[in-house]
């Protein structure tokens, strides 16, 4: 089988390396990957946006199944596209992938459909967004309120406002933090409070295989702190969600949500993410997110016992049902070592040191490249990568509880640096 995955960061990296332990893969292609992911993968130089080019290829090279890992080449009706052509590809359609690519969308799903969420209203201009804030809906002027731009913007598009006037400063701001297509309909929410939980699953559009839970720690700083970013780390651990709350997210979010789809004329196959607030009232949906998240997907995947081709396959078949998936007993923790500047300005360029004393781990590459070699240099076999983007490299790694896994993580993290280098070290606290 040759298996093309599509992205370019840390996540693909930990897809790229499950489909290489597959016995049934002959060729593992990659577009347009990085550094890291050329040492398991093909590189190929084709953007996950260009759409016709990638199904050229993947036509042109015989691929026999397509894994997308970002929600940029969903949006843009990749699946369509390739399905259109007869070929074989994991992730929702363009109609699906709505569910992420536009929040107003999303949020009107879920209240079509009877998913508990936050409190919400759309607004099609910032003026008319900051009418909705002095109206009162969401509380006075030192009520908390969130501020979302509709479209995808990389993680940016999302403000916690601790009051009314940083919901405004963050209304007016959010065309030139996001761009002014995102940021076209402003959504505005309640501020839900209580712990944050993922939750990720497999799906065929009847049948839905539970990943184990996950939670990621956005903010920059420790103590969750400064602005948003991707994500600086993840843990996974049976802890964060009772087999009661697991119940109720399945009946109140999952089922309403997959029925949801079939209602409304389209099916979701593929990775289907959830981000849940676990109110005193309950579990509340933050968000959908139709692919595996990142950093959740580094953390999650160093668990997955079972052949990721069976599970694509079953996928694919609409037999998730019949297919026992096994995963590692225990925990999992993901350290992100980001550049200086990052998430605003990150610095590139910096060499990378200490990947050779690291084990136990598995270091996957979100932003590295491969240095040049120094005029006259001998043939070192060692590569020599350096920072080439925000977040720089996860470091993940297993346990029989969590905190086993994450000291094994931080002693290895201890033994990487670069210029700059900065990481948080209170992941999974």
């Amino acid at each position: 089988m040759n298996v093309l995955v599509i992205g370019s960061g840390g996540r693909e990296h930990a897809i790229c390396r499950t489909f290489g332990k597959s016995s049934g893969v002959t060729r593992l292609f990659c577009a347009n990957g990085n550094a890291g992911v050329a040492q398991v993968a093909e590189c190929v130089p084709i953007k996950p946006d260009d759409i016709l080019a990638l199904a050229d290829f993947a036509t042109q090279n015989a691929i026999d199944l397509t894994f997308v890992g970002g929600e940029t080449s969903l949006a843009l009706g990749i699946v369509d596209e390739f399905e259109s052509r007869g070929l074989r590809i994991i992730g929702p359609c363009k109609e699906a992938a709505q569910l992420e690519a536009s929040k107003s969308f999303a949020k009107d799903f879920m209240a079509r459909h009877g998913v508990p969420t936050a409190k919400f209203t759309t607004s099609h201009s910032p003026a008319f967004a900051i009418l909705e804030l002095e109206s009162g809906d969401f509380g006075d002027e030192n009520s908390p309120v969130v501020v979302k731009a509709d479209g995808l913007a990389a993680g940016k598009g999302v403000v916690v406002a601790k009051n009314r006037a940083e919901a405004v400063a963050a209304i007016n701001d959010m065309a030139s933090l996001v761009g002014t297509a995102a940021a076209e309909k402003i959504v505005l929410e309640e501020c839900m409070f209580g712990r944050e939980v993922s939750l990720l699953m497999f799906a065929d559009g009847e049948d839905i295989a539970l990943m184990p839970p996950t939670r990621d720690h956005k903010r920059i700083g420790e103590g969750d702190t400064g602005p948003n970013t991707g994500g600086m780390g993840t843990i996974t651990d049976a802890s964060l969600l009772t087999t009661d709350e697991l119940q109720t997210i399945i009946d109140t979010m999952i089922r309403p949500t997959l029925h949801g789809c079939v209602r409304e004329g389209f099916r979701f196959r593929g990775i289907l993410f959830l981000g849940i607030m676990m109110t005193a009232q309950g579990p509340k949906l933050l968000e959908y997110n139709v692919r595996f998240g990142d950093p959740e997907t580094q953390a999650i995947l160093v668990r997955l016992e079972t052949d990721l081709v069976d599970i694509c396959e079953a996928m694919l078949d609409g037999t998730l049902g019949s297919i026992d998936i096994k995963w590692k007993l225990g925990s999992s923790a993901c350290v992100v070592l980001a550049s200086e500047g990052y998430p605003s300005k990150p610095r590139t360029g910096d060499m990378i040191s200490g990947l050779e004393n690291v084990s136990n781990v598995e270091v996957f590459h979100s932003g590295t490249a491969l240095s040049e070699p120094p005029a006259g240099a001998g043939g070192s076999t060692q590569p020599q990568f350096i920072t080439a983007g925000g977040r720089v490299l996860g470091v993940t790694a297993t346990g029989d509880d969590l905190a086993t896994a994450l000291s094994t993580a931080y002693s290895a993290a201890s033994k990487i640096s670069f210029d700059g280098m900065q990481y948080r070290r209170d992941i999974g606290k």
